[in-house]
């Protein structure tokens, strides 16, 4: 199969740069047409800097391009499902970032749009394609540990964001949590029925301030019978903190933190090895490449796409609900959030 495929990029931010990388120099079945950006300047760029043959301010240029097969959208998290359903109406398979909105009212329209056009819809949880993940993921799967019965996950970031962005995101559970809800269904292959989640502001009083929290322990039943437990925190003065762990019958898979080196020097001073990696894109780069790949490679072979619209609504349900549980100081079900 020789297929290239023709996409364009909408948003050319610091996620829609790395998806142009990867598309252009990394994925040789994709060919990006165009990219744009409410600021031009930044189109232009990523256009210049990829070799990009047009560039935009509009994204309604990409869309009426009959050439464009896929739309990558990497624009700011409020036009995701207005540009998700303007992209299934124009025919475009689409590969959308995390969250499709905050609202499921405004999630449930998109997905509709996909379903009666006839469009593929991938979300990107790029976490899933980490090779560290994806093997724990495989293991557990293949019965390896048993039945599963624990599940830990840590993730703390080693710095907060800006309060601009903490002030739109929809808090911890919807911009930073929303990463480990996914995984805890990806991991154990169940769904999550009930929540209970505990925050406090022990970072940034500015955050608190904000309406968020920066520091949260969240506890899961699944509907296999497990149980989880997800600690986050907005600053690890060490660096990004990504760790995983599931428990079962027969045995544990572990994922520990990746680091630039594996060497340990031990002397009269301890032991001393490398700190994490610093941040998501050293941590996660080989995830982003391989979760482009995939999408690419379901629109060449006319295959379902691996995370689908469905995989992106319902941890944005066990966020709300995690805020439901944060507000109310009550573990809380699923089945209580409605759309």
């Amino acid at each position: 199969m020789t297929t290239k495929i023709n996409v364009g990029i909408i948003g050319a931010g610091r996620i829609g740069r790395v998806h142009a990388e990867s598309l252009a120099y990394r994925i040789p079945q994709a060919r990006v047409l165009a990219v744009s950006d409410v600021f031009l300047e930044a189109a232009e760029k990523c256009a210049a800097d990829f070799q990009i043959p047009a560039a935009f301010k509009d994204h309604r240029a990409i869309l009426d391009n009959k050439d464009i097969e896929a739309v990558i959208i990497c624009s700011s998290t409020d036009t995701h499902a207005q540009f998700i359903s303007e992209a299934a109406a124009a025919g475009k398979h689409i590969f959308c970032e995390k969250p499709i909105a905050l609202d499921l009212a405004k999630i449930d329209e998109p997905l509709t749009m996909v379903v009666r056009n006839q469009v593929k819809l991938q979300i990107g949880f790029n976490r899933r394609f980490d090779p560290n993940f994806k093997q724990a993921r495989d293991q557990v799967a293949a019965g390896k540990i048993g039945t599963p019965h624990i599940l830990r996950i840590t993730s703390r970031d080693p710095a907060p964001p800006p309060l601009d962005y903490v002030k739109v995101s929809g808090g911890i559970f919807l911009d930073m949590t929303i990463h480990e809800f996914d995984m805890a269904r990806y991991l154990m292959g169940s769904e999550v029925e009930e929540i209970y989640a505990a925050g406090a502001v022990l970072v940034d009083p500015a955050i608190g301030a904000a309406g968020d929290v920066d520091t949260a322990l969240i506890t899961l039943r699944f509907a296999n019978g497990a149980i989880g437990a997800i600690d986050n925190s907005r600053r690890a003065v060490y660096g990004y903190d990504q760790r995983v762990e599931v428990f079962g019958s027969e045995g544990v898979v572990v994922v520990a933190n990746n680091t630039p080196h594996q060497a340990v020097l031990s002397n009269t001073e301890g032991v001393h090895a490398a700190l994490p990696l610093y941040f998501f894109l050293e941590r996660y780069m080989d995830a982003y490449v391989a979760e482009m790949k995939a999408f690419i490679e379901a629109i060449r072979r006319n295959t379902p796409p691996p995370v689908t619209g469905l995989d992106g609504r319902i941890p944005v349900v066990i966020g709300l609900a995690a805020w439901t549980s944060y507000r109310e100081n009550r573990p809380v079900k699923l089945s209580e959030i409605k759309g």
